[in-house]
């Protein structure tokens, strides 16, 4: 445990339980450093068992009351922690570059889509509408009633950890719903306790919001295994997904996840290369690559292989990386050195298999520049496995069929991008990929509050965001009215 004085931001060492800022009751702390020079920014004594029952309960307690307050009152909230959230944004920004990594323009992104979700998240509150459906039996009318779930327990991830903790979070209140939140212990931050700072300054009622931060080596499957949720939403590894999916299964629970991509960037060869490339840089090397929606194979028609190459190498040298509190920086540092060596033995292993070396980039500390493999294989690790890191996997092939079944072979259907000359040819070989979300012309990485985020395959259940968010947090219940007396058989 660090003295006092030694950390950044000492206000930051409490959980936010049942409106309360207080000590978790763990003997463990978690020390939260800048990913960049190591500085301490936080010191956290963790959340025990026992701090997540109370959470739940407090939840529980208060749900009711949250789902009959008017939608008006809901939305209220919402629009107000928006509201906060514009002004607190340069200070909100400061905070993701330094306890993420996060560049100045991946932070600012990150802030500008969490208000976006949650002003689109405050209509909600207005379309938890019934509809009266008519009956066979005379006499009846069927009404059914769309309603909150009840309480929700979140687990979200470091490397967005601001929008996709309230991605969870604004669709749950909105509709009516109570939550529990576990923030990553990377990220206490970014990814919890600032966002119950705001929700409290927005007036939240108590209970409503929890965030606990706690050591998955001493709760186990706490969050997941207790009674009181009645859905789990979960953003992370398809790996912790799909023991969260298992859980949650045993329990006759609804389980919402959003898991790993290994998300392809098709370049066919009537496409416009200057505009591929472009777009192939930003979002393979945004944030480090380190999104669950960033460019992970880049898939190019022999075609035009070599002069994508040429082109892509040369914007990637152009690209900034270092410390990511300058403006001119698009490359910092990655989250820890666990991770910088998982990706360093996958360009090594992949070497070794035949891959290429066209750019060779260089690891100090955190801090990884790009490296670009060329004359990749589907089989090589670097195909493989999501890389979450600076690495440029390019695959050559002979024709878009070829891209296409290239593409399909692997089990995550996250995101994807398709580059032609013409949109409806780019839309037609889109189709044919099987992912959740692909885009024609532009880059993998894109999140907007009105339309359906989430994965097929192994890339995880549900959809996020837009009226599909809706569906996430609520349930359905038909009630039956018998107006007139009925005559039975009998």
């Amino acid at each position: 445990m660090s003295t006092l004085s030694t950390v950044k931001f000492p206000f930051w060492s409490k959980q936010w339980i049942g409106g309360t800022w207080k000590e978790g009751a763990s003997s463990r702390y978690e020390t939260v450093t800048n990913p960049f020079n190591q500085e301490i920014l936080a010191e956290i004594k963790l959340a025990s068992k026992e701090d997540i029952d109370q959470a739940y309960q407090f939840a529980k307690q208060v749900q009711p009351s949250w789902a009959n307050a008017s939608a008006y009152e809901r939305a209220g909230v919402l629009e107000r922690a928006a509201e906060i959230l514009v002004q607190r944004k340069e200070e909100i920004v400061n905070y993701l570059v330094q306890e993420t990594g996060s560049s100045q323009l991946k932070a600012s992104i990150e802030v500008d889509t969490s208000i976006g979700d949650l002003k689109y998240a405050a209509q909600y509150s207005f379309r938890l509408s019934g509809t009266i459906l008519p009956s066979l039996i005379p006499g009846k009318e069927n009404r059914v009633y769309r309603k909150p779930v009840g309480v929700i327990g979140a687990i979200t991830p470091w490397n967005w950890p601001f929008y996709l903790s309230i991605r969870v979070i604004a669709p749950a209140i909105a509709t009516g719903n109570s939550i529990v939140l576990k923030a990553d212990s990377q990220t206490p931050i970014t990814g919890g306790l600032l966002i119950a700072q705001i929700f409290e300054q927005a007036g939240l009622p108590k209970g409503v919001l929890s965030v606990v931060v706690a050591d998955v080596q001493e709760i186990g499957d706490y969050m997941v295994e207790h009674t009181i949720p009645s859905v789990i939403s979960f953003t992370g590894s398809t790996a912790a997904g799909r023991r969260i999916g298992e859980i949650a299964g045993r329990t006759l629970r609804k389980a919402a996840l959003e898991l790993g991509g290994n998300n392809v960037f098709i370049v066919l060869d009537d496409a416009n290369i200057d505009q591929a490339v472009a777009a192939a840089t930003f979002g393979k090397f945004l944030h480090q690559g380190q999104i669950c929606i960033a460019t992970n194979r880049i898939i190019v028609c022999r075609s035009v292989y070599e002069e994508f190459i040429t082109k892509f190498k040369e914007s990637t040298m152009k690209v900034k990386v270092g410390d990511p509190a300058d403006p001119e920086t698009l490359i910092g540092p990655l989250i820890n050195q666990r991770q910088a060596q998982r990706i360093m033995d996958l360009i090594q292993q992949s070497l070794r298999e035949g891959a290429t070396l066209e750019l060779e980039g260089k690891l100090e500390g955190n801090l990884m520049s790009p490296f670009i493999l060329t004359d990749v294989t589907n089989d090589m690790a670097i195909a493989k496995q999501e890389i979450f890191g600076p690495v440029a996997a390019i695959i050559p092939v002979d024709n878009e069929d070829e891209a296409i079944r290239i593409a399909n072979d692997c089990d995550a259907g996250l995101s994807g991008a398709v580059f032609s000359g013409s949109i409806e040819h780019g839309v037609h070989v889109a189709q044919q990929v099987v992912t959740g979300m692909i885009h024609v012309n532009d880059q993998t990485v894109n999140v907007e509050p009105n339309v359906p985020f989430g994965g097929e395959k192994s890339s995880g259940i549900g959809r996020y965001c837009g009226e599909w968010g809706i569906e996430e947090f609520t349930t359905l219940q038909w009630i039956s009215v018998q107006k007139e007396d009925r005559q039975y058989p009998i």
